[in-house]
């Protein structure tokens, strides 16, 4: 593996793209705009699947899983949420392929097999989850419904990026339905603190928790709460949202419930997802011109044991010895058994793959007694006891993580710049980049005016943003507290 990597400074897009293969993190694929998932990729994936799905749970939530397919008819049903998806989505329209009699060979879509009703391949699964709820919920007692889906969705994107937007991608979906407005709210607002807590306890990826602005809102959700991060070339990352739907997909599906007077009511609901552009922004949130930087809570690798110059019978019964101990912790580890590659081409791919701890073991360090303990994210070096060396690799652990959520917040507290003039808005935003805090006069038109001449948009209006009066930076009408401006993926 070659170590090289285009430098962040010299081309950012780039060096995302780099990473992502030489990490081997996924792979292009014959599908346009899809791509192929390696299993060190996945790995990742799994560690942050099996972390929220344990929050998941421990909150009273359960999986389920719901069709792929969606009919057309049901789409349509929620007339907001199908206008916002409607230009990303995919549909089938047949069912059965025939020997194309005018090209040997080939295969024609048989005209005889057309589908009564068209379907649509989900972008999201309202519809046919709302379908469904329509015949689980009679009374007050059958709720709450607190059902989590892991899935695949597919929105036809035109401009795609691995991970960080792609025509299909992996996600779960929070489906919940409530007897009552506040109950829902709940939910909603219960999920978001969710999130920022794995975004930040366990990405080490410092967000800012607000709420969208209505042109941002999800379609069909009467608010949206969202965490904002920040990558390292200053555009900001949307990493989660969490919607609190109101009536409308009962409204639209006829969902009602008889309450505890027995009188009908309609059901209220929320949404909320993350996907795997969760590791395009663990990706852009840490890494560095070597390769990928993880955090050791989500590194599918944490520990990696090396023997210098290559593995003998005595080396290796020491570091099956280390490995134990650490296993024994919950840390996982590797032990690197090839005798073909150099030293220091390992070195290289395990910083490129962002493995968190290097062990370098060598016959001078067994008559010393010591090992040499190398961490990712500084790059220092140190020379340890080996009788000392679990527990301190099991500290040094817990060290990465906090470093790297303060590296990382440190660098984003940096880039929140207030600013009071559209003129210093621009410069701002071409200079330096980022948050940029401002007074808003909460008009769509002024919004999209903003969008259209800089192309930041509202990221979230904070929900811990202070009253503060105020004059909108570029209608110069009234406003009463700051919103969040950003260019983003």
């Amino acid at each position: 593996m070659a170590k090289e990597i285009t430098g962040r400074e010299e081309n950012y897009s780039q060096w995302y793209n780099d990473i992502v293969k030489k990490a081997n993190l996924a792979d292009n694929s014959a599908v346009r705009g899809c791509m192929v998932i390696k299993p060190y990729g996945y790995a990742i994936w799994e560690k942050m699947r099996d972390q929220l799905d344990k929050m998941f749970k421990e909150t009273g939530h359960v999986n389920a899983y719901f069709p792929l397919f969606v009919p057309k008819s049901l789409f349509e049903a929620e007339e907001k949420n199908a206008e916002g998806f409607a230009k990303e989505c995919a549909i089938v329209t047949h069912y059965r392929l025939k020997n194309d009699p005018d090209n040997k060979g080939k295969l024609m879509v048989d005209p005889e097999a057309k589908l009564e009703e068209e379907l649509i391949v989900r972008p999201t699964s309202e519809a046919i989850i709302w379908n469904t709820y329509r015949d689980w919920i009679q009374s007050y007692r059958d709720l709450p419904i607190l059902i989590n889906q892991w899935a695949n969705v597919v929105r036809w994107e035109m401009r795609t990026r691995p991970f960080l937007r792609t025509a299909e991608f992996l996600w779960q979906e929070g489906h919940t339905a409530h007897a009552s407005k506040a109950e829902a709210i709940s939910e909603a607002r219960l999920i978001h603190d969710l999130y920022a807590v794995f975004a930040e306890e366990f990405m080490a990826m410092p967000v800012i928790k607000g709420f969208k602005s209505e042109n941002e809102r999800f379609a069909g959700a009467d608010d949206t709460f969202t965490i904002e991060a920040l990558m390292q070339d200053g555009k900001a990352l949307q990493a989660g949202t969490s919607h609190f739907l109101g009536q409308n997909f009962a409204k639209a599906f006829n969902v009602t419930f008889s309450n505890d007077k027995n009188e009908k009511e309609l059901v209220w609901a929320t949404s909320w997802g993350v996907s795997t552009r969760l590791i395009g922004g663990l990706i852009m949130t840490h890494s560095d011109d070597e390769g990928l930087v993880l955090p050791p809570k989500l590194a599918p690798i944490q520990v990696v044991i090396v023997p210098i110059p290559k593995p003998d019978s005595e080396l290796m019964e020491k570091a099956e010895e280390i490995s134990h101990a650490l296993k024994t912790l919950g840390i996982s580890v590797k032990i690197d058994k090839d005798e073909t590659k150099r030293p220091g081409f390992k070195f290289a791919e395990y910083e490129m793959m962002g493995i968190p701890i290097r062990l370098g073991l060598g016959k001078r360090d067994l008559e010393n007694n010591t090992i040499e303990v190398a961490r990712r994210d500084t790059k220092e070096k140190s020379s340890i006891g080996l009788d000392n060396v679990v527990p301190y690799v099991k500290n040094l652990l817990d060290d990465i993580q906090e470093n790297l959520f303060n590296r990382a917040k440190s660098y984003r507290d940096s880039h929140i710049t207030p600013v009071d003039t559209f003129e210093q808005f621009k410069e701002v935003l071409e200079t330096k980049g980022g948050f940029l805090s401002c007074h808003w006069d909460g008009t769509s038109e002024t919004e999209d005016k903003i969008k259209e001449e800089t192309k930041a948009t509202i990221r979230c209006i904070p929900l811990d943003a202070p009253e503060e009066i105020g004059v909108c930076i570029y209608s110069g009408r009234s406003s009463s507290k700051r919103v969040i401006f950003a260019k983003a993926y």
